[in-house]
């Protein structure tokens, strides 16, 4: 396995993204509704379904690590929160950004799957913003020093005047699931940190995925964590033309400033009700003042409410999405995510599941082999960029520690 470093990913071969990625629309067809129907006739509500095999023509064209790179799709917005002048302020622009990041990660109106990261697989990418685009998702009152001034310049050519946000991820345990990935502009002295994994569970005529696990954005030059925790996502409709809903709570919180935040995913009532909506507010806990209140949809329009009474309305649809860079297939290593799945995803594109399905089932058991063998030897996995503090798994060079 190549042990590069993400340090040592040549970002020189990098070249911007062209996968659309964009799922049909065609909802179940008939001979896979019996399968499906198949499958639920084994399963019992409330089951575990982390080892159970779904069927392949529920598959999304890319690995769950992927999937977690898109959240990053508006790297302008992510890079604007340091430049917040006060602490209200940074909370009140990670709010923004964090309501804003689920329509990328979670595209196409058909609930499809992501592939399971096998154990060790990574994914990289980068994003090269213009400094010019860095800015808040409103007007403020006062105005912060522009960003450009207490950075240093990227020196790639196709990057001068850019801000680069590098992405890492990898799949760094197997029971539980746990997926580790990581994201720093270093110019910008920023960072995020997450480890999170999903415990899927049968509902009946839906799929319910929990995400378990947190983030930390460090803000270094304010000397500021931002903790935060993720939604669960349902898979409705799975007989017909299924499609993704999020719920629940999540929280946000800086201990430094003293300020937090509450996200609630609103799932849609059994009759009426609107799909998609969430709503959220930011508190200043000291004084317990709110200030600011969210509403809207995740992946429509969202209208945030200021303690000033001036209010903003964002919409998701409309933001730019900046593409990642990526480098070719034959320049990456055999566990990055592209490259491992690539004869799956081929496959997918040409309609042919059973070929998709005999070369994800021979990733499945390469992984068994490999499983049984460091059982037999009893030695333990060690991932090449991740390590496991307490509950958590943290990036082997972030940010903080380099300063």
């Amino acid at each position: 396995m190549n042990n590069s470093s993400p340090e040592s990913v040549d970002s020189s071969e990098e070249i911007t993204d062209t996968e659309d990625n964009d799922e049909e629309d065609l909802g179940v067809l008939d001979d896979q509704r019996s399968i499906i129907l198949h499958l639920l006739s084994q399963l019992k509500l409330g089951m575990d379904l982390t080892r159970v095999v779904l069927p392949t023509f529920i598959l999304e064209k890319r690995s769950l690590l992927e999937m977690y790179a898109n959240f990053m799709a508006h790297p302008d917005v992510f890079l604007a929160i340091t430049s917040g002048a006060t602490p209200e302020e940074r909370m009140i622009r990670f709010v923004e950004y964090y309501l804003t990041a689920f329509h990328e990660g979670r595209k196409g109106a058909v609930a499809k799957k992501p592939y399971n990261p096998i154990l060790g697989e990574s994914f990289h990418c980068t994003w090269d913003v213009p400094r010019d685009k860095v800015r808040p998702l409103r007007t403020t009152s006062s105005s912060p020093a522009p960003a450009a001034a207490h950075s240093a310049q990227t020196t790639s050519n196709d990057g001068l005047g850019s801000y680069r946000l590098r992405f890492v991820a990898e799949q760094v345990s197997h029971h539980p699931p746990v997926s580790g990935f990581y994201c720093e502009c270093k110019e910008r002295q920023t960072c995020v940190n997450t480890h999170v994994w999903t415990k899927s569970k049968f509902m009946g005529m839906s799929i319910g995925v929990s995400m378990f696990g947190e983030g930390v954005l460090h803000l270094l030059e304010h000397d500021e964590e931002y903790v935060f925790t993720l939604p669960s996502a349902y898979a409705r409709s799975i007989l017909t033309v299924p499609w993704v809903e999020l719920g629940g709570k999540v929280s946000i919180g800086c201990a430094k400033s003293g300020y937090s935040a509450t996200v609630t995913f609103h799932t849609k009532p059994f009759y009426g009700g609107k799909v998609h909506r969430v709503t959220g507010e930011v508190k200043h806990n000291p004084t317990g003042t709110i200030v600011c209140k969210a509403q809207g949809e995740w992946n429509g329009t969202l209208e945030f409410t200021y303690s000033s009474g001036e209010t903003k309305v964002i919409d998701t649809s409309k933001l730019p999405v900046i593409k990642k860079k990526i480098r070719p297939l034959e320049k990456q290593a055999q566990y990055e995510s592209r490259r491992l799945w690539q004869h799956v995803t081929s496959a997918l594109k040409a309609g042919d599941i059973d070929v998709a399905t005999e070369h994800k089932h021979q990733l499945e058991e390469k992984q068994r082999r490999e499983g049984k063998q460091r059982t037999a030897s009893s030695t333990t996995w060690k991932p090449k960029y991740f390590i496991k503090e307490g509950e958590g798994w943290v990036y082997h060079n972030p940010l903080w520690k380099t300063k």
